[in-house]
């Protein structure tokens, strides 16, 4: 099973275990991808041990962990038993084209039987036509107030995927790993040549570091919220990102944000207006190149260094001077690992960076991305991450 498909079906059973009452928090489920990463994916009872320790399973909640997991943690056991005991097939009958543990087909009306296998796959998570793939294409400047408590199951999943992805790096580590050869020598040598232990070293699940600026002007207003409540669900996993706005004044909006259990109906909602409040002439005119040189001059040294990444969000039009943006962009670029600009206006195909201040941030600019809908903030997270 590849990494992204292990988080959507982590969060699934997740999910599920949710939906029985078990308390499961988005950073258990962090904890359950890092635990997955040490152990052998192919021995289905050290999966178990591991994601039970992980996910903090209370005793009174055990018996729905076991049933949950047998039921979405079979790894094709099923199939394997019919693989090793295949049914005799009847000559007169024509034989089954569907691949093995598909369902039997029922008669039309007919209700499934008590023995029918539920289907792993929930509603609003097939490929093609569902609620949620509509939602992840639909564009932010038509979504609603309703498809904004929709998408936060959807952010959330987002940024776990940012939160589990292993670094490049390799530490020592005490549980399973690759051999670190250099240091089971060493090892070795302390104890008359003998190899009494092997040394090992992992890729550790590295949080990145973020700041995040946030254009709160008139012209972002179809996008801001959405925007924000994506970096609201990355701030959970990366709790050390910073998060400013800027309209005609930089406001720092760090202490503003509170951690919120993921999954409770209308967090993002109620800490969008709390922002909102926080932030004088929202949704009025812009001053780029003045805030963000007031960035430069008050926070760039204390907040960005080599391994932190500069992701401002932006449509980048403004009419002001164009010196104080150029050489705040010069300067955070010079410090920063990476700067992503984010402009909602690059989701159309047709789109060329000519407007005035977003040419003048061109240079120093390493990606120009889109971000007008949740497939394309999906396109960011690797960026984040690398």
């Amino acid at each position: 099973m590849s990494a992204p498909d292990l988080v959507v079906h982590l969060a699934r059973f997740a999910r599920a275990l949710r939906e029985r009452g078990v308390g499961v928090g988005l950073s258990d489920e962090a904890d359950g991808l890092t635990a997955l990463t040490l152990v052998d994916l192919g021995d289905r009872d050290e999966v178990r041990r591991a994601l039970r320790t992980a996910l903090k399973i209370r005793p009174r909640d055990a018996a729905a962990f076991e049933e949950l997991f047998a039921r979405l943690w079979s790894g094709g056991d099923e199939g394997s038993d019919r693989r090793r005991n295949p049914e005799v097939r009847d000559p007169a009958k024509p034989p089954n084209p569907r691949p093995p543990g598909a369902s039997s087909p029922r008669p039309l009306g007919e209700p499934p039987g008590d023995d029918a296998p539920e289907i792993a796959v929930r509603e609003g998570e097939e490929p093609g036509y569902s609620a949620e793939a509509m939602l992840r294409r639909k564009p932010f400047e038509e979504c609603t107030v309703a498809d904004l408590a929709a998408m936060e199951d959807l952010l959330a999943r987002l940024a776990l995927a940012l939160a589990t992805r292993p670094s490049r790096r390799r530490v020592p580590t005490r549980s399973r790993g690759e051999v670190d050869l250099r240091r089971s020598f060493r090892r070795a040598v302390a104890h008359g040549g003998e190899f009494l232990s092997l040394a090992r070293r992992a890729r550790p699940v590295e949080r990145p570091r973020l700041v995040v600026l946030c254009d709160t002007s008139g012209s972002m207003d179809p996008h801001t919220r959405f925007l924000l409540a994506f970096v609201l669900a990355l701030r959970r996993v990366a709790r050390t990102s910073e998060v400013f706005s800027f309209n005609t004044a930089l406001v720092r909006l760090t202490g503003c944000l509170r951690p919120g259990r993921p999954g409770r109906a209308g967090l993002a909602a109620a800490a969008l207006d709390r922002l909102a409040a926080a932030v004088p002439d929202w949704s009025g005119g812009t001053r780029i190149g003045e805030c963000l040189a007031e960035f430069v001059d008050y926070h760039l040294d204390p907040l960005v260094s080599r391994d932190t990444v500069v992701l401002i969000l932006s449509d980048g039009l403004d009419r002001g001077d164009l010196a104080p943006l150029a050489a705040a962009m010069r300067a955070i670029h010079a410090r920063a690992r990476r700067v992503v600009w984010l402009n909602p206006l690059a989701g159309d195909p047709r789109y060329e960076p000519t407007a005035r201040a977003m040419a003048a941030a061109l240079p120093y600019v390493d990606h120009l991305l889109p971000a007008h809908n949740l497939e394309s903030l999906a396109r960011l997270l690797p960026l984040l991450a690398a």
